[in-house]
């Protein structure tokens, strides 16, 4: 691939990548409005023609890394491994 293919191929996916935060961005705020109105009218789970809208509380529970290190970082370190992968940017 030429140099100008690869410049040509970078900005179709710069272009790309604005449209999709774009979007996620308008599917966000869309989001956002069907929150406010559910949180209006009180309610957790909506029938809107042939959709359920639900937005429930979830609860979890996740572990406490930092703390477990702080509080034991010869065990945490015993049972930590490095891991490698590939990151991929353009700048």
């Amino acid at each position: 691939m030429s140099t100008t293919e690869m410049t040509s191929k970078v900005e179709q996916l710069r272009a790309m990548e604005a449209i999709i935060a774009d979007m996620s961005k308008a599917a966000d705020e869309i989001r956002d409005e069907i929150k406010a109105e559910m949180t209006r009218r009180g309610t957790q789970e909506m029938e809107v023609e042939q959709y359920i809208v639900r937005w429930t509380a979830v609860l979890t529970q996740r572990f406490d890394t930092t703390s477990f290190k702080r509080a034991l970082p010869d065990v945490y370190k015993a049972f930590t491994k490095q891991t490698a992968s590939r990151r991929f940017t353009i700048a």
